[in-house]
C-alpha cells in the first residue's frame, strides 16, 4: 500500500466524525445561546472530532471492521453529548 493510498483509507475513516464535528459546531451558533463560558468554535469541532475518532476507533477495535451502524449512531450520541456538555446544556 503507497502513501497515498493509506491517507486516502485514513480519510474515509476519520470523514463521518469530521463532518458531524462541523455541523455540530457550525450549528450550535443558531441554535445555543450565547454564553461567555462556552469555549471558541475551532475548540468545539477539535474536542466533537477527537471524540468521535475515538468512538470511530473503538467501533473499529469491537467490531473488527468499519462502517458499523451501531458505531455510526455512537458517533452521534456522543458527539452530540459531548456539544451539549460544551455548551453547558444543563444550566439551561
Amino acid at each position: 500500500m503507497s502513501a497515498l493510498d493509506l491517507l486516502n483509507h485514513l480519510l474515509n475513516f476519520v470523514a463521518p466524525a469530521l463532518f458531524v464535528a462541523g455541523v455540530l459546531a457550525l450549528l450550535s451558533r443558531f441554535l445555543v445561546p450565547k454564553s461567555a463560558e462556552a469555549p471558541a468554535l475551532w475548540m468545539q469541532f477539535l474536542l466533537n472530532l477527537l471524540a468521535g475518532i475515538g468512538v470511530l476507533g473503538g467501533g473499529l477495535a469491537y467490531f473488527g471492521r468499519d462502517g458499523m451502524m451501531v458505531t455510526y449512531a455512537a458517533l452521534v450520541v456522543v458527539c452530540g453529548t459531548g456539544q451539549w456538555l460544551l455548551a453547558q446544556g444543563w444550566r439551561r
